[in-house]
């Protein structure tokens, strides 16, 4: 396995695994995993090989998988039971066939009806986020889980308003130099972030003192606007979120449902970058492995404008300098009739010279670029719809 590369797609029928070569050429897929679950997020471990995948709903429950030895098993760690147990505990006959009786309790059955991201911190402990806005640590390798009770009783809790695909803690990005930081990202909450481990959480949606007010272009739709939502503050619809490499500050760039921002100070002030691209609106936003300057994003059109590309044209778009300009990267990637959209968390880059980036769609397609965006390929497609990608490479 050396050299290789994994590609980790989450999507509505499980989870599925892409293998290549360091080149990333000769693509392999296997799949799909997880009892054909909703994977909203997968993580894997470069140095052992262990893979997670959280998902759910509210007829499976909501649930890490985790695998030991590249896929070939998974162990279902169940955080709330679903429909089907209950269902199956009614019906001996669904039993039989079936096959299978219903799951034990779970810890956390009634509480929350899926999880929707996961983390690692320095140190190895894992997080996973649920919806409704919940987090939980484990610190043996995702086995058993525990509530972190400081979210779970910050004051702000009871005014938290649930964005279109309801209240989500959707984003997790760690410190890789410091187990104790971490920011999440809730819609439609906005940013939290802790410096303790998540005894204590500050909420972080501030504009800077320099950047106006977000734009709300009324050629595109808003319609996740919150009333009494305060101006000085960014859009509380946080879509994702990633913090740039580097030890100096903690340079962290978001994609809003009203734009694209970045921050110097690790959330606690935020400058609007959206200047130049031809929307407000998307959901993924990825940043290079080495350089804090360089990031990708991919524009749809709006809220309820059909959330496909502009003028049903792809690109990803680059930035060379933190957002201050823009750049459209368009070759090798449909540039008619395309209305996909690109979810969350289905955009990622690997750590390979020059860098590759990946992205799924919605209309079950895998893009790479093995050249930091100039050109792309499709090396998958008929997949189910994508949630997730995530890319692992082997030492």
């Amino acid at each position: 396995m050396s050299g290789e590369v994994t590609v980790l797609v989450g999507a509505t029928k499980g989870a599925f695994l892409m293998t290549a070569d360091a080149g990333r050429d000769g693509w392999r897929i296997r799949g799909p995993f997880c009892d054909g679950w909703p994977i909203n997020h997968m993580l894997g471990d470069p140095a052992t090989g262990r893979l997670w995948a959280v998902g759910g709903g509210e007829w499976t429950g909501a649930g890490v998988w985790r695998s030991t030895d590249g896929g070939e098993s998974w162990t279902l760690s169940l955080l709330a039971n679903g429909q089907m147990d209950e269902f199956l505990a009614q019906n001996a006959d669904m039993r039989a066939y079936m096959g299978r009786e219903p799951s034990p309790p779970a810890p956390f059955t009634g509480e929350i009806d899926a999880l929707w991201s996961i983390a690692r911190a320095a140190d190895g402990t894992l997080y996973v986020g649920a919806k409704p806005a919940m987090l939980y640590v484990s610190r043996d390798d995702g086995e058993t889980w525990e509530r972190v009770q400081g979210l779970a009783d910050h004051p702000s809790r009871d005014g938290w308003e649930p964005g279109g695909a309801g209240l989500t803690l959707h984003t997790i990005v760690t410190d890789p130099s410091d187990p104790a930081k971490l920011w999440l990202g809730i819609s439609a909450a906005g940013v939290f972030a802790t410096e303790d481990a998540g005894r204590t959480w500050e909420r972080r949606n501030r504009l800077a003192n320099d950047a106006p007010a977000p734009a709300h272009d009324p050629g595109h739709d808003h319609g996740h606007d919150h009333p009494g939502e305060d101006p000085r503050e960014v859009g509380h619809c946080v879509h994702n979120m990633v913090r740039a490499p580097g030890p100096e500050g903690d340079l962290l760039y978001q994609q809003n449902h009203h734009g694209v921002f970045r921050s110097h100070d690790g959330g606690r002030s935020w400058r609007e970058i959206s200047g130049g691209l031809p929307s407000t609106f998307g959901f993924p936003v990825a940043v290079h492995p080495r350089d804090p300057l360089t990031l990708w994003t991919l524009p749809l059109n709006g809220d309820t404008l059909g959330r496909f590309p502009p003028e049903a044209a792809a690109a990803v778009w680059r930035s060379r300098d933190g957002g201050e300009g823009w750049q459209a990267l368009r070759e090798g990637l449909p540039q008619a009739a395309c209305y996909f959209t690109v979810l969350r968390q289905a955009m990622a880059v690997d750590r390979s010279e020059p860098v590759g980036v990946y992205f799924g769609t919605n209309s079950g397609s895998i893009f790479v670029s093995r050249d930091e965006g100039e050109t792309w390929e499709e090396p998958a497609r008929h997949l189910p719809t994508v949630l997730c990608v995530e890319v692992m490479a082997h030492p």
